[in-house]
Parts: C-alpha cells; sequence; structure tokens
C-alpha cells in the first residue's frame, strides 16, 4: 500500500506541475491578446470571466483571445471582459504576478 501511495503521490504532483505550466501558458496568451502587459492597468477574475480595464481598447486582439481559449469577449470602453470559463480566478491571479 505504501508503493501505490507514492506512485499516486507522484502522478498527482505531476498533473498539478502540467496544470500550473498550463495555466501560465494560457495567461501569457491572454496578456498578448490584451495588447501586452503594458496595455493592461487592471485585472479581476469573477467566476467565468476575466474583467479587465486597459488603457488602449484599440490594441485588444479578439481573435487571438478567442485562440488564447476565450469563448467570448465583451468591449465597453477600456473595459473588456473575457470569458474563459473556470480558470478565470486563477489566470488572473498569474496575469496580477506579471504585473
Amino acid at each position: 500500500m505504501g508503493q501505490l501511495w507514492v506512485t499516486a503521490t507522484k502522478r498527482c504532483d505531476k498533473a498539478v506541475r502540467i496544470r500550473e505550466k498550463y495555466m501560465a501558458s494560457k495567461a501569457e496568451k491572454i496578456v498578448a491578446g490584451l495588447g501586452g502587459i503594458e496595455n493592461i492597468e487592471e485585472v479581476e477574475g469573477c467566476i467565468t470571466r476575466l474583467r479587465t480595464e486597459v488603457v488602449d481598447p484599440s490594441k485588444v486582439d479578439e481573435a487571438a483571445l478567442k485562440a488564447a481559449g476565450a469563448h467570448g469577449v465583451v468591449k465597453m470602453g477600456t473595459a473588456i471582459q473575457v470569458v474563459i470559463g473556470t480558470d478565470a480566478d486563477p489566470i488572473a491571479a498569474d496575469i496580477e504576478d506579471m504585473m
């Protein structure tokens, strides 16, 4: 039983590392779609959306955001909502770490 537990723990740790790498990669792609880190003034995760405030909304690339996994993009002036699903909070945290 001890060896089985060790094997299961290693698999779980590996899955966590893979997920963290995936999330960081997704966050980087979303930052690029929002016009780069210098274009983002504020970011907040809200259940299934990233709520952001950008400097220049013309730099936001909806196609790039959708290619990064966004299900939709809502623009209201400098307020941009990126619909990404339940990963919104961890991705927001990753983006905040980049800022």
